[in-house]
């Protein structure tokens, strides 16, 4: 828990809904100051004015909607982190890009308000305190035939870029998202994933066996053969080495 309650902004244009909100959050230890917003503008004006630790924001609201309130504070210096809490499904991949702590969906069951806010928390912390076993792991919002499912980095055994998009693939599944290759490379890095190819992404805890024939490198990670490029062959060996070590 934090030492310090959390100062929180809740946005939602519909009173009964801020209402609620505001009621579930003032129960949790871990929220403090609670302020509140009507709509997109107001809350922008409380963000301009107080520094706070979090916004739970509706994202369709009358005169700047939660995504694009995200993006402007996405240029802050020190911005809050955003939890979106929403009856719409379809944003989960914008709230994604944006690096949104959660996405909680209406109606909101208090335990899954409290989880959001245990996220927040742990986000939050001095990451010098965190070793890497308490290392958040990251859930990811994809869609599937319409329908948002939420799927975990720990999962993700390699990442395989589609232009402008990624495609996660876990051990049953893959699952395609608008990020770049070279965003998630630079995210993940802290958390085991090494760039193998110009197109590849590959989590190292998941890599099976590594293969060198005739000049040309592979690594196995479960029942796919993923090829390495040569700029990339020596680093992975190196990493793949120190990993198995710090495992043993």
């Amino acid at each position: 828990m934090a030492d310090t309650p959390l100062r929180a902004l809740v946005a939602d244009d519909e009173e009964p809904a801020l209402a609620e909100l505001v009621y579930l959050l003032g129960q949790d230890a871990r929220i403090g100051e609670i302020r509140t917003a009507s709509n997109g503008p107001d809350a922008l004006k409380i963000l301009q004015a107080t520094d706070l630790d979090v916004v739970f924001c509706d994202i369709k609201m009358p005169g700047l909607d939660g995504i694009d309130l995200a993006r402007v504070l996405s240029k802050f210096a020190s911005r809050p982190q955003i939890v979106f809490v929403t009856a719409y499904d379809e944003h989960a991949v914008a709230a994604f890009d944006l690096e949104a702590t959660d996405y909680v969906m209406k109606p909101v069951r208090p335990e899954r308000l409290a989880e959001a806010v245990r996220r927040v928390v742990t986000q939050g912390a001095p990451t010098a305190l965190q070793s890497p076993d308490e290392t958040e792991d990251e859930v990811i919002p994809v869609e599937l035939a319409g329908v948002t499912r939420f799927v975990q980095r720990s999962t993700v055994r390699y990442v395989e870029a589609q232009g402008d998009y990624a495609r996660l693939h876990t051990g049953q599944n893959s699952h395609l998202v608008r990020v770049p290759l070279s965003t998630l490379e630079e995210r993940w890095r802290d958390a085991g994933f090494t760039r193998i190819h110009r197109s590849t992404l590959v989590a190292l805890q998941h890599v099976d066996e590594m293969r060198v024939d005739g000049g040309r490198c592979a690594v196995r990670v479960g029942d796919d053969w993923l090829p390495v490029s040569r700029r990339h062959t020596r680093e992975l060996r190196d990493l793949l080495v120190r990993s198995t070590s710090l495992r043993a």
